[in-house]
């Protein structure tokens, strides 16, 4: 597609903005439930876990996981994925240049509830409720997941990723039938809801700053010759063809 500028190039073939701009950080959504992920264990281990030997896991607690299990572990198991409608934005959001010019465009991000079922597995149940009692403790001090925990691409957005812990279930689902589509039997366990923006990936072009004043010209044809004047009033002779003799 000649003649089009490299954005708009871009845009009409699909392909990502080029990589280091804003639009390219913002745009990728592919490691955002990853970079939450991270935060997470990161968080459990600092503040509920700090020297214990325990693992943290994201694995499926099913019955056959459970029973190879032979060393102190908390699951994170991410069984649900909604986005939160009350917080979905309309509109563009403008990005501007050092000199405050407008160079490009994007749309908002979108909110995603990330659902864990956090579980704790050992030999005793009275050390599987002292470790659920540590993570209830650790989520409580926190109404978001803490800045130094999150990845780059996290804290660049300049946005909070609330958390919630212990909340009651949505009336169309219940923690009986997680377990019960998992194959096991019904465990005391956390739910844990972490609300992420999720880029969506929607840059609509944006044309280049305009450099130049206006200039209004109007046509005409004396004797044949087709005249162009300018603003300043000065008459520019023009070819028959169209543009300015000489030109």
């Amino acid at each position: 597609m000649p003649g089009l500028p490299e954005r708009a190039l871009r845009t009409a073939l699909g392909v990502a903005p080029r990589p280091g701009t804003r639009a390219a950080r913002l745009g990728d959504a592919a490691g955002v439930i990853h970079d939450v992920d991270q935060a997470l264990r990161a968080l459990i281990r600092r503040d509920a876990l700090a020297e214990a030997d325990v693992e943290v896991v994201f694995d499926a607690p099913t019955k056959d996981w459970a029973g190879r299990r032979n060393a102190p572990t908390v699951d994170v198991y991410l069984y649900d994925i909604r986005e939160d409608m009350r917080r979905r934005e309309r509109g563009r959001i403008n990005e501007y240049d050092h000199a405050g010019r407008i160079v490009g465009r994007h749309l908002p991000p979108r909110h995603f509830k990330l659902s864990y079922l956090v579980t704790a597995w050992t030999q005793r149940p009275e050390d599987e409720h002292r470790l659920l009692a540590s993570l209830l403790s650790c989520f409580l001090r926190h109404d978001a997941l803490p800045t130094d925990l999150l990845a780059p691409a996290l804290v660049e957005q300049g946005l909070p990723l609330p958390l919630t812990v212990g909340l009651p279930p949505p009336e169309d689902r219940a923690f009986a039938d997680v377990w019960s589509a998992l194959g096991g039997e019904l465990k005391p366990s956390l739910d844990v809801v972490v609300t992420t923006p999720v880029p969506t990936g929607q840059h609509p072009y944006t044309g280049p700053p305009v450099t130049l004043p206006p200039r209004v010209v109007v046509a005409g044809e004396v004797n044949g010759v087709r005249l162009e004047e300018a603003k300043d009033g000065r008459p520019v002779e023009a070819a028959p063809g169209g543009g300015p003799a000489g030109s």
